[in-house]
């Protein structure tokens, strides 16, 4: 078992090394507020940043947004945070009752708990004065995204390793971008750490992440390495293959035929 963990540890590690030298994640004198929810993949991202900052002279506090779901825990994370010595801060907003009230019978609630909690997020950075705000999505996550966009949005868009929100004012990353989900489930498992559960929107049936989830699970039982042959498609994007006039100027190209006749006419005036 140590032997596994060693191993699964320096992967992690690895690839989260890998996404900062390719996007820069995290600069020296960085504030880092590293969003904890109390799941695997936000226990798993804090770690692989505590051991970032051995090499990169950077600052981190963890920040939990209780949004008062039923039962919560509320002693787990704060228990957990100072028995390592992790700087954190804990903010609590009801976004629970709100979302409970506003999502019509029948309808998920995954859309509107993510907006109130990523809009308190991004609050909560300004008054910390913090550069960085991490989040914990994983490769998974950004493929099934991507496949949300395309199939249900009609656009081509995924989750980036790391981007500025619309109003300019935060930076956000995604130390787990380039890690897959069953990576970070084993390494949890090895770390035992206090998982806290989500039991709003994950209990809810129909979602289309979930269909979409099952689809990507699927094509991997019969197809070995297709999440990354299609991860690696979305790093390895042509814009001039595409349809979108906004990214690639169709509207100029020329073949050299035509430049050879406009040579000629000019020759002939």
């Amino acid at each position: 078992m140590d032997q596994e963990f060693e191993k699964i540890t320096r992967k992690i590690r690895k690839q989260a090394w890998e996404l900062n030298n390719n996007f820069k994640l995290i600069d020296a004198d960085d504030l880092v507020m590293v969003c904890l929810s109390g799941g695997k993949d936000s226990y798993t991202m804090l770690d692989v940043l505590l051991n970032m900052q051995k090499a990169i002279p950077f600052r981190l506090i963890a920040v939990n947004l209780d949004q008062k779901q039923p039962d919560f825990p509320e002693h787990i994370l704060p228990e957990y945070l100072s028995s390592n010595n992790i700087p954190f801060k804990i903010y609590e907003k009801d976004t629970y009752s709100v979302v409970i009230e506003k999502t019509p019978a029948g309808k998920t609630m995954c859309s509107m708990c993510s907006r109130l909690r990523r809009g308190n997020l991004y609050s909560i950075a300004e008054e910390l004065g913090a550069t960085k705000i991490a989040l914990g999505h994983h490769k998974d996550d950004v493929l099934e995204t991507f496949f949300l966009n395309l199939f249900f949005s009609g656009k081509l868009e995924a989750m980036p390793a790391k981007f500025l929100t619309d109003d300019k004012k935060h930076i956000v990353i995604r130390p787990l971008a380039n890690t897959r989900e069953k990576e970070i489930m084993k390494y949890a498992s090895y770390r035992e750490f206090p998982i806290i559960p989500c039991n709003l929107c994950g209990s809810q049936p129909n979602l289309q992440r979930n269909i979409v989830k099952k689809m990507i699970s699927q094509w991997e039982e019969q197809y070995p390495d297709r999440v990354e042959i299609m991860f690696n498609a979305i790093s390895n994007v042509s814009p001039s293959h595409l349809f979108d006039p906004t990214l690639f100027d169709f509207a100029s190209l020329q073949s050299s035929s035509m430049e050879k006749l406009k040579d000629i006419n000019t020759v002939k005036l």
